[in-house]
């Protein structure tokens, strides 16, 4: 299949996701809790999404500003006082039609989501792209900035990309950066907020953590948001490839629980997420190597499953993907431009 076909098909899964306001399900799975709207789930797959269909990927930032607008009372009291307990926090996840708030406890402190929000809006706004409406929309960036000044993003212990235990995770801190930096260019941003970010991560790198040497999320780092130095990037991407590749995907970390069968869960939107940076990087054969990873690692029907199972060819019913469906689309688009 050529890679225009390969491209249409893969926006054509990952559309299957959005549902009509304009927010993606994370998976068409039935009974996982995978049929709700994440934000940080969501700006991964308007960035998908835009290959091919830049509207409608301005849509879902319109529905996560919505999202934000209808719980503003909420982060006007994180501005005034910082959070103490995890429901006082920006909420990961919302019903994808009323656009409520699931209350139960998952992990909720996910700052890197409000990072990627910041990041991708600047992004958008760059490329000339209609995603703040009006001036409800600039309120609701500004009180963002205000936001994660309030809770002290730069030493504040979030539940990270994986909505697992509270810690200072480096994903969270450089996204958070990434999209103050990114940001910057439209509203104010108090030169000390991306100071302290930037001398919080050079504390954490190369580690994710202090409980997690290599982590998958730290690619986030490199991809999008291009927010480490060469030296930085070079021990990332040897630190994840030397302990994380496996045959089907990636390990998220060393040690990993979840869907833990006689070993930790291999995810497959490692493999594109890889190919988009060394194609980054101008390594063509590094790039296409993942590529071939990564559509290996697609089950019968075309699709990019969650994960699958340590060393088997079983994946779980969280499948397709659409995080990984949108990494891929990237992946092919640049493929296409190179």
């Amino acid at each position: 299949m050529d890679i225009q076909n390969q491209v249409r098909e893969s926006s054509g899964v990952l559309e299957s996701l959005q549902s009509p306001g304009g927010l993606f399900l994370a998976a068409l799975a039935q009974g996982t809790g995978y049929n709700k709207a994440w934000l940080r789930d969501n700006i991964y797959g308007a960035m998908g999404l835009e290959v091919t269909n830049p509207k409608k990927a301005v849509l879902t930032m319109h529905r996560i500003f919505d999202i934000l607008r209808k719980h503003e009372y909420k982060i006007d009291w994180a501005i005034k006082e910082k959070p103490v307990h995890a429901y006082q926090y920006i909420h990961a996840r919302y019903n994808p039609e009323t656009l409520e708030e699931y209350w139960d406890e998952w992990g909720n402190k996910q700052n890197d989501a409000v990072g990627a929000l910041l990041f991708k809006t600047a992004d958008l706004i760059r490329k000339g792209r209609r995603v703040i409406r009006d001036e409800g929309d600039m309120r609701i960036l500004r009180k963002l900035v205000f936001y994660l000044q309030s809770i002290r993003y730069w030493q504040d212990k979030d539940n990270g990309m994986w909505e697992e235990s509270e810690e200072m995770h480096a994903s969270s801190v450089g996204a958070c950066l990434a999209g103050l930096k990114a940001i910057s260019k439209y509203v104010h941003v108090p030169k000390e907020l991306i100071e302290k970010g930037q001398e919080a991560l050079e504390c954490l790198l190369p580690c994710e953590s202090e409980t997690k040497e290599v982590d998958l999320a730290l690619l986030s780092l490199i991809y999008p948001y291009n927010i480490v130095t060469p030296a930085q990037r070079k021990a990332i991407l040897k630190n994840v490839e030397k302990n994380l590749v496996r045959k089907r995907g990636l390990i998220r970390y060393p040690g990993d629980k979840y869907y833990n069968r006689k070993g930790e869960a291999e995810w497959t939107m490692g493999f594109p997420w890889l190919a988009i940076i060394y194609k980054m990087l101008g390594d063509r054969r590094k790039s296409e190597y993942y590529m071939r990873k990564t559509r290996f690692s697609m089950n019968g029907s075309g699709h990019l499953p969650e994960l699958y199972f340590a060393g088997s060819k079983e994946h779980n019913d969280n499948t397709p993907l659409g995080w990984a469906q949108s990494l891929y689309l990237v992946a092919l688009a640049e493929g296409m431009s190179g």
